[in-house]
């Protein structure tokens, strides 16, 4: 297991996050969305607790539990007062270790699961984001981290127990703690928790091919859901900081060009923006744009022609604000323990080591007029992967 920590001094709280190899992307085929089931079930009772018992532990620790499922890592993570830390980890580390896994409590949580893709069916704006991730990334990065239906109905306890004994692998495990702590303390607790664990984890991701560029969704709805994707940096490569700036640019506020471009000018869709998302393995651009039918087409025109055009320059004031928004978030997010423990630990898987945020502040700021240009010249947005939802598809 590794360990990471950040001190807050300035802060009474403390996060922790433990990575578990659990992802949507590591788990077999047929059991899409298990990892949202085990995320709900090994709370359901662990150790010499039962349910009610361990959440009422749990709560007596005024906690606030955080679960995230990502395409490589299920997360489990909490937020509290610093000194109930020990207790928590220790209730964790049942959790974690010596879930009761109890087969009347397997079916709540995954009726509990297909409810939640069940919901999605009321929730179109997120549900086609999810759609075009699914179609963007090679299979099986881009599976879904809720599940479909059909296989969460075919699960059955003894199967999905069996994953959690071989996924929640804490030699393949990233702790990650942000607050106020003792680092001596977390490491020796760990190392009496953990020390004696075992777990072969998943084997590798089998990366295979994209989906299709277009994808379109029936809905007799009076609205259409407009999501794509196009490929940009990763994490890892050298213009990823061009490629945030870029983005802020695209999408970072009321100035910016998609804003300003598809809704201010024209007044085509009441919602528009486009955010970063990175894999260790890709990266994309993800842009959402909401309208009527009427307006679809030339919606999505706008907003593919503003990515398109780029690359033939931005202005100084552009990037100025761009480069101010971004130092802003970077400073609510260090902030909060929460998002520290959860930054951390996402640096280290995906880039072998933590950045400061020293660090990635000067990044940001070394970026310059030329600099993102010359990205954008090299990595034109040209290629998209788009999926609707609505009542006729678009034209692509």
């Amino acid at each position: 297991m590794v360990i990471l920590g950040e001190p807050m001094e300035a802060v009474q709280s403390v996060a922790f996050d433990v990575m578990l190899p659990a992802g949507s992307a590591r788990l077999p085929e047929g059991l899409c969305g298990a990892a949202n089931v085990m995320a709900d079930w090994v709370f359901r009772g662990a150790g010499g607790r039962d349910n009610r018992q361990l959440g009422d532990a749990l709560d007596g620790l005024g906690l606030q539990r955080s679960t995230s499922i990502g395409s490589s890592h299920l997360t489990l993570g909490a937020t509290l007062e610093a000194s109930a830390l020990r207790e928590a980890l220790d209730l964790y580390g049942d959790i974690i270790l010596a879930p009761r896994l109890e087969a009347a409590q397997f079916d709540l949580a995954r009726q509990l699961a297909v409810e939640e893709v069940r919901s999605f069916d009321d929730e179109p704006r997120q549900k086609v984001m999810v759609k075009v991730k699914e179609q963007f990334y090679p299979s099986p990065l881009g599976r879904s981290t809720i599940g479909e239906i059909a296989d969460l109905e075919a699960m059955a306890a003894d199967g999905v127990a069996s994953l959690v004994r071989r996924c929640f692998a804490v030699s393949h495990a990233v702790l990650s703690v942000a607050g106020r702590y003792d680092w001596d303390e977390v490491c020796g607790q760990s190392e009496r928790l953990f020390g004696k664990a075992d777990g072969a984890g998943p084997g590798p991701v089998q990366v295979g091919s994209q989906g299709r560029r277009y994808t379109h969704i029936p809905s007799d709805g009076a609205q259409v859901h407009i999501g794509l994707m196009t490929p940009t940096a990763r994490p890892t490569d050298e213009d990823y900081y061009n490629s945030r700036v870029a983005i802020s640019i695209l999408s970072g506020g009321m100035s910016a060009r998609l804003f300003t471009e598809v809704r201010e000018k024209r007044g085509l869709c009441y919602a528009v923006g486009a955010r970063y998302h990175g894999l260790k393995e890709a990266a994309g651009i993800m842009c959402y744009a909401g309208t009527t039918p009427d307006k679809a087409q030339e919606t999505f025109d706008v907003t593919v022609d503003q990515f398109r055009r780029l690359h033939e320059g931005i202005t100084p004031e552009e990037l100025s604000r761009a480069k101010v928004g971004l130092k802003s978030s970077l400073i609510l997010q260090s902030e909060s323990s929460g998002s520290r423990a959860s930054s951390i630990g996402t640096d280290y898987h995906l880039l072998g080591r933590v950045r400061s945020l020293d660090e990635i502040k000067q990044a940001i700021e070394a970026t310059t007029v030329e600099s993102v240009t010359d990205f954008l010249r090299r990595n034109p947005f040209k290629e998209f992967t788009v999926v609707t939802i609505g009542p006729k598809p678009i034209t692509f």
